[in-house]
């Protein structure tokens, strides 16, 4: 028998909205639980509203099904065949110019704290919630029934998503190893185990397919650059130049591995610095300047500091723009919304005295889709200026 979470009078509402998150002061009742336990969440009447998970802080319980059913290997294989219907629509997977692609988008998809990414013939799972991490031996079970012959690996990497360094990060399936994955035939290795995320910013696709329709003949200068994507993108579209700046020298020693995996070496530099530091110093110019910040902001309290940053380093970004040049920008904070981002980067050009025409405005690709009763999945923003 499940435990049962009885809300407050008049907060079933944001069920019928299909809201996949009840917040603590919502309930009226739960029986003692820890985080992580199926939750049979019921109306102050007693009526059936969906099954969840309970969790800490003031997301109290996340909805895995507005219907009631049992959660085990044959529901998580259902979410899956669901997903991976999608990408198949959208011709990613093997036997396709893309292998590397998120199968599981959270909210998403439908499965909220759950992340899925295949790289090639491998999974690699984030739990970022305790009722996902419960479940990953099911969800494991699961993936290798839907992906069949075409899985070789299954890596659980929930260890920072998670905050706790008692987690282990290990192999639900298969043994260690690498994979080289291609993405619009450009290929890139991916290390999951040491790598960022889940060894590759796969939102990012569709953005990197953009830029390089606008790269051939130019000068290109990434910032942020991790592993290349953006890079490897304006290289293959026939920029004659690109310079990769991270501040991370591992990063930088990925970058270059990716170029010299697409054989583009000629026309690549990477530089290990502080990308804010090195705009400024610049006094070159580029046909396109990137800049792919990571997250300035991961809480509502950082979002002044987080605007600040941004609108300096966009300053900084413009000025670095030839005249009748592009810049590409973006955010992934998600408290910072699209009008702040779009207001903070006009903010920017005004300081830099330079007139902008927005040409594009960019999200993340669709196989990481936002759920229209859960808006808080759309995290990514992006703009294309022109900059005179």
């Amino acid at each position: 028998m499940l435990k049962k979470a009885i809300l407050k009078k008049g907060k079933e509402e944001a069920i019928a909205r299909k809201h996949p998150w009840i917040f603590s002061g919502a309930i009226q009742e739960i029986e003692p639980c820890n985080s992580g336990d199926l939750i049979e969440i019921l109306d102050h009447k007693g009526r059936f509203c969906g099954i969840g998970y309970s969790g800490t802080g003031s997301i109290a319980l996340r909805i895995l099904s507005f219907e009631p059913v049992e959660i085990n290997t044959h529901f998580w294989e259902q979410k899956f065949r669901s997903s991976l219907q999608l990408r198949q629509s959208l011709n990613l997977g093997l036997n396709t110019p893309t292998n590397a692609y998120r199968l599981v988008h959270g909210e998403g998809d439908g499965i909220s704290g759950l992340i899925v990414d295949i790289y090639e013939k491998n999974a690699v799972i984030q739990a970022h919630t305790d009722g996902i991490f419960e479940q990953l031996e099911s969800i494991a079970e699961a993936l290798k029934i839907v992906m069949g012959n075409s899985l070789e690996r299954i890596y659980s990497k929930s260890r920072a998503s998670m905050h706790d360094n008692e987690i282990e990060d290990q192999y639900l399936f298969g043994t260690t190893g690498t994979a080289i994955a291609t993405e619009n035939d450009m290929r890139f290795r991916i290390n999951w185990e040491e790598g960022q995320k889940t060894g590759f910013f796969l939102d990012q696709r569709d953005n990197r397919a953009l830029l390089r329709t606008y790269s051939e003949g130019k000068s290109v200068l990434n910032t942020f650059s991790y592993s290349g994507g953006f890079s490897v993108a304006a290289l293959a579209g026939g920029a004659n130049k690109c310079i990769s700046v991270d501040i991370s020298q591992h990063a930088i020693d990925l970058a270059n591995d990716n170029i010299e995996l697409n054989k583009m070496q000629d026309r690549h530099e990477g530089v290990c610095a502080d990308v804010l530091k090195y705009l400024g110093e610049q006094t070159s110019d580029y046909d396109i300047v990137v800049l792919d910040p990571p997250a300035f902001a991961k809480s509502v309290k950082k979002k002044h500091a987080a605007t600040m940053g941004y609108k300096r380093l966009n300053q900084l970004g413009i000025n670095r723009v030839k005249p009748g040049g592009l810049l590409f920008t973006f955010s992934c904070s998600q408290v910072i919304d699209t009008q702040l981002f779009e207001h903070t980067v006009r903010a920017a050009a005004i300081e830099s005295g330079r007139e902008a025409q927005i040409l594009h405005r960019l999200s993340q690709g669709p196989d990481h889709p936002v759920n229209i009763f859960h808006p808080e999945g759309h995290y990514l923003k992006g703009l294309v200026l022109r900059v005179n």
